[in-house]
């Protein structure tokens, strides 16, 4: 008996001090969770291969509550809980035609049918064909902000803005993040022309308001390659680049992924 209440003992305190040791984490964020002999990685139904032995978990901008971290190391599970903090960003207003708040209801069957394409894209999962960090979509000079913004359009609340805005000329060029193929290009109602590319991995990108769609489903893309120009078709106040990344399924901030990835918050005591 005396063993038992040590043995359980042991466990409570070790579950204690890796749940002191874990930093609360960050909706649309990043978290690196890495150590010799890792060999997989795993966030609800989904796993993945780690980068080297580093485990990279992304948190959905609309995650809430508590999320179980898994890898395994060295043939052993591991796991580890983290709460998902408050929150962060703050709220945008905008004014946009009527028509692009207030659907018809042939603009909204197109919008149906036009996200169950889209839905179809986030569960893939292949070789990685991509580095960290990834190269910006625009050349030097040009910053994308407001990822997370609550946007509230006309004076109705939407989505929240899952992806940058760089404010740019009409024409810019916008490039590949890393090498890629094609996985969708046409035409959105609220996005435009729009490119979407599967970098592997489990990490797509996503350009939109394109002016142009100069390339096609299916065509292989290598890192800084063009994927179109910068416009103002679909939902958009005026030119500008809506780039988004979505990792293993998670909407996150592609910022993050522009900056060496040692600079992600790391899970490790």
């Amino acid at each position: 008996m005396t063993t038992i209440r040590l043995v359980c003992a042991a466990v409570l305190l070790l579950a204690v001090e890796l749940a002191a040791a874990t930093p609360e984490v960050v909706p649309g964020s990043v978290v690196r969770w890495g150590a010799p002999g890792v060999t997989a990685c795993s966030l609800g139904d989904r796993t993945w291969a780690p980068v080297g032995d580093t485990c990279y978990f992304p948190v959905d901008l609309l995650a809430t509550g508590h999320l179980t971290f898994e890898r395994i190391r060295n043939a052993k599970t591991e796991r580890l809980t983290v709460t998902v903090g408050r929150y962060p960003y703050p709220e945008q207003r905008l004014t946009v035609p009527e028509k692009m708040v207030h659907l018809s209801r042939e603009d909204s069957a197109r919008v149906e049918r036009e996200n169950a394409r889209i839905a179809r894209l986030w569960p893939r999962e292949s070789v990685p064909r991509f580095a960290l960090p990834l190269a910006p979509p625009l050349s030097s000079g040009f910053i994308g902000a407001r990822f997370g913004h609550r946007r509230v359009f006309n004076g109705q609340p939407r989505s929240p803005h899952n992806g940058l805005d760089f404010k740019a000329p009409a024409g810019t060029a916008v490039r590949a993040p890393a090498d890629g193929v094609v996985v969708l290009a046409e035409n959105h109602f609220f996005a435009g022309n729009s490119v979407f590319v599967d970098h592997g991995g489990g990490l797509i990108s996503m350009s939109f308001h394109l002016a142009d769609l100069p390339v096609h489903v299916g065509q292989e893309v290598r890192r800084g390659e063009v994927l179109g120009h910068v416009g103002s078709t679909g939902r958009a106040t005026g030119p500008h680049l809506h780039f988004g990344v979505r990792w293993h399924g998670a909407r996150i901030d592609p910022n993050l992924l522009f900056e060496a990835p040692e600079r992600l918050p790391s899970l490790e005591p």
